[in-house]
């Protein structure tokens, strides 16, 4: 314990705190000698840099038993990696500084359940850089990070009806199992679409205020 508090830069005091607390994970003992690893490291690391960004040690607790609860990202991934996005690896540290003040139990719960996040080791990977940087922004601009996830979750659900849509036009018209002018076209008409659509709802909206 001496030895891990060191390399952690705490006292003994804290290390057993922690301990007693189930913040970090018994020791492998071997007779009388208690063995820390690098997972313990990492762990204390975690506790001081989500301390030093404001979470309490019940709310750090809480995270932690969220996050061991997430599924791997073997699992969420399934049988490869996307496509056309890139996973990107975090300390729970840097999840914390992507969404400032945003980062709950409740919230890595639903972000882990919808399958934004996975675990891998002591990190987190987000499933899609462009997702995070998106989701980061929208907090920035003052959406909730529950609001975000909410609507990320009916997204998904219409975007899986559109993906049905599209592969199966392609395919019912195609010998080939993924047409190579799939994803381009399904981008383009869902773009233009989109575009479309939020102006159509911006009039109406300009419509309402501007009746007497």
């Amino acid at each position: 314990m001496e030895e891990l508090a060191k390399e952690a830069g705490i006292p003994v005091r804290t290390v057993r705190f922690y301990r007693e607390r189930g913040l970090i994970s018994p020791p492998r003992r071997e007779g009388r000698i208690a063995w820390y690893d690098d997972h313990h490291l990492a762990r204390l690391r975690t506790i001081t840099g989500l301390l030093e960004r404001g979470h309490t040690l019940t709310g750090i607790a809480d995270l932690a038993r969220t996050f061991e609860s997430g599924r791997d990202v073997a699992e969420v991934l399934g049988l490869g990696e996307p496509t056309e996005e890139t996973p990107v690896h975090l300390t729970p540290e840097q999840l914390a500084d992507h969404f400032e003040g945003e980062v709950t139990a409740e919230n890595l719960a639903a972000a882990l359940d919808l399958g934004y996040l996975a675990t891998d080791g002591d990190e987190i990977v987000h499933i899609s850089r462009r997702l995070l940087e998106v989701s980061a922004e929208l907090v920035r601009e003052g959406v909730p990070l529950s609001a975000v996830l909410s609507a990320g979750r009916e997204v998904r659900a219409h975007a899986d009806a559109l993906a049905d849509l599209f592969v199966g036009v392609m395919r019912a018209h195609s010998t080939e199992p993924e047409p190579p002018q799939l994803r381009p076209l399904a981008r383009a008409v869902v773009d233009a679409e989109l575009s479309m659509a939020l102006d159509r709802r911006l009039r109406r909206d300009d419509d309402t205020r501007s009746q007497p």
